[in-house]
């Protein structure tokens, strides 16, 4: 498999020096922290997953999706965090239990591996399922479900608007999978349009969080906010977080610039067809990579400290998925530009009034 690379940022080499550091992290187990000895969570494991499948590392790229076969619950969740092989946090984020779609359906573009999809996909079928089960009547998902006496617990009331947004991409790519696999499921796509149509026009009704980056992009990374109205979106905040040469803020409010968050803004700009702006930004963030081709978490300008002194490889993921995305190498170059996923859902508000059920989805 071709390495990706961006002349004149990172060549071939670099990328793998970069997707090295990520398998040297990995534990035995198949588990990928946030750094060596670090807590690890489904979502940036799978996202780490991704980043060794277009590395070429495929043998660690799949003992990570073992990990996350082997760890599922049975009622299709899993913990929320986990420590040296143990859970650490019994509690389950919904968005963690909806990403393993899109890195299944991200490595199948990469290899062709018809086995491996059915392997993960009782594991893809029961974390969706268990993630529709928990949507709120406005669209939006419940973010997380506690977890006590062994058994499921109550589930929190309010949706996040980037864990939602995320949901909307892989319920896209869960879908996907389903057409290839002949198993449709038409309970995710009437979800799915709820969900959309939240997304779209009643953002006011998600959990505010307005000082966090990723609940000002993460409905265009998603997928469900794309075109003008994406741009609007993107431009809205602009100066609150893009720090120029350095990167943007985690938070609006701290003089921190943050590597996985830039370069998910990275993306979130290639799926506008805002290449410069993008390259841009990832050119900006390389101040962060070490001499090994790690990247540290952040930067925290006002002082001219690395913060924390730690590298990530949910951030190193990050950048190689940012050059992919960029220079158009991989087979799944375009997983977040939503090419390869299923079709937009039919727009659906069922609560407010505003958008309905279109027969030919009914009917269909």
């Amino acid at each position: 498999m071709t390495v990706p690379e961006l002349t004149g940022l990172l060549d071939a080499a670099q990328v793998g020096a970069t997707v090295r550091t990520i398998v040297r992290s990995q534990e035995p187990d198949g588990a990928i922290p946030w750094s060596p000895l670090d807590r690890v969570d489904v979502w940036n494991h799978v996202e780490a997953a991704m980043a060794l499948s277009v590395g070429g590392e495929r043998e660690a790229a799949e003992a990570a999706y073992d990990w996350v076969a082997r760890t599922q619950r049975p009622d299709g969740s899993w913990p929320m965090r986990f420590h040296l092989g143990a859970v650490d946090d019994p509690g389950t984020e919904s968005n963690m239990c909806a990403y393993p779609a899109v890195g299944v359906w991200h490595h199948w573009l990469l290899t062709g591996d018809r086995g491996f999809v059915e392997r993960m996909w009782p594991h893809v079928r029961r974390g969706l399922d268990h993630v529709v089960g928990l949507q709120l009547p406005h669209g939006g998902i419940a973010w997380a479900q506690g977890w006590r006496d062994g058994g499921p617990g109550e589930a929190y009331d309010e949706a996040l608007l980037s864990g939602s947004s995320s949901i909307y991409q892989a319920l896209r790519a869960g879908v996907a999978l389903a057409a290839l696999l002949d198993e449709p499921q038409p309970e995710w796509e009437l979800a799915g349009g709820r969900l959309g149509h939240g997304l779209r026009a009643h953002r006011d009704r998600f959990l505010a969080k307005p000082t966090f980056a990723m609940d000002w992009y993460y409905p265009v990374l998603g997928g469900a906010v794309r075109g003008a109205d994406g741009r609007a979106l993107i431009a809205q905040r602009w100066d609150d977080f893009v720090v120029p040469g350095l990167g943007i803020r985690c938070v609006d409010t701290n003089p921190w610039v943050t590597g996985a968050e830039t370069c998910e803004l990275v993306l979130a700009l290639d799926a506008l067809g805002d290449r410069a702006a993008a390259t841009r930004l990832l050119t900006d963030v390389q101040h962060l990579r070490n001499d090994e081709g790690g990247y540290w978490t952040g930067y925290v300008y006002a002082d001219d400290a690395i913060w924390p002194r730690e590298e990530t490889t949910y951030t190193a993921a990050a950048v190689v998925l940012a050059v992919d995305a960029l220079s158009r190498t991989t087979p799944g170059s375009g997983i977040m530009r939503g090419e390869t996923l299923a079709h937009d859902f039919p727009e659906i508000g069922l609560e407010c009034g505003c958008a309905s059920v279109p027969s030919d989805f009914l009917a269909g």
